[in-house]
């Protein structure tokens, strides 16, 4: 089933609080993982696998470099449904 963006959106952020350990009312699409939202290495592996096991896919090991943002994830997401 094919998320639309807005729900796909939904799940990233709560993800991402719920890794994190923030408040969903910090995170915004141009937030950056680790500038912004001070994810360290393990944050962000823990999120991927969050973000497989949520959409079931497989995010390719060259992607985790790329993205950068919150909206980089949510638009990867989205083109991989």
């Amino acid at each position: 089933m094919k998320l639309t963006m807005e729900q796909v959106q939904e799940k990233v952020f709560s993800l991402i609080a719920n890794q994190f350990k923030i408040p969903m009312e910090q995170i915004t699409r141009e937030s950056r993982l680790v500038e912004d939202l001070k994810a360290d290495s393990a944050n962000v592996m823990v999120l991927i696998m969050d973000l497989e096991d949520s959409f079931g896919m497989m995010v390719e090991d060259e992607m985790l470099s790329k993205l950068k943002t919150v909206g980089d994830v949510i638009d990867y997401i989205k083109t991989r449904q």
